[in-house]
């Protein structure tokens, strides 16, 4: 049970309801998503740093078919780096070729280089659509073994790294943190009730 009011100016004032909640606008709604994507996305960039690094994780694109229909063009593999001693027959493997672009094919021969070091190895490779084998086999003591791969993303990653879109993502982030920190002015703030003087000289007055 309430107390009494304890005076008759309180007695008098009608008690005022709680305001109720005002619904969150668009701007703001759009504004959390947007930051919670961004944050998600810089996340994923800082996991696939530190994979690159401790790992030896690369990705790989792929502009032609002859890896299809495993890897068909446009897709995009997550490779690891391991030693040429584990690679296998059927692996598929990204190798490195002086002043050309590294090549990614299916393993179908292993054996050990004449004469070179103990580590390495020479591998015969083949793409999956080919009919034949690749013209000369490789002697390589570390290779990139394909985890996984994504078809129809290349061409993303590979305009993502683009000036424009750069470019474009730096204005939309500045902007992003600009609009999250900009100072607003409070609606809902209470205003300072209006004095009364008559009714406070009643209460003074009043034995």
């Amino acid at each position: 049970m309430s107390a009494p009011p304890s005076t008759r100016r309180q007695a008098r004032e009608p008690r005022t309801p709680p305001a109720p909640a005002r619904p969150r606008r668009w701007g703001a709604l759009v504004a959390d998503t947007a930051l919670a994507v961004a944050g998600v996305a810089g996340a994923l960039c800082i996991v696939l740093a530190i994979a690159t690094v401790l790992l030896d994780v690369r990705v790989t694109l792929f502009s032609t078919g002859s890896m299809s229909p495993t890897i068909p063009a446009g897709a995009a593999a997550i490779a690891r780096g391991i030693p040429a001693t584990e690679v296998e027959v059927g692996d598929v493997v990204t190798v490195e070729r002086p002043g050309r672009l590294p090549i990614t094919h299916r393993v179908t021969a292993v054996a050990p280089v004449p004469g070179g070091a103990p580590d390495a190895r020479r591998i015969t490779m083949r793409g999956d659509a080919n009919a034949v084998e690749d013209p000369f086999p490789y002697d390589v003591d570390r290779v990139r073994v394909v985890v996984f791969s994504v078809p129809g993303i290349a061409p993303v990653l590979s305009a993502a790294g683009t000036p424009p879109v750069l470019a474009a993502v730096t204005v939309a982030a500045t902007a992003l943190v600009v609009g999250m920190f900009w100072p607003r002015r409070r609606r809902d703030a209470p205003r300072p009730e209006a004095s009364d003087p008559a009714g406070r000289a009643a209460d003074e007055g009043a034995p």
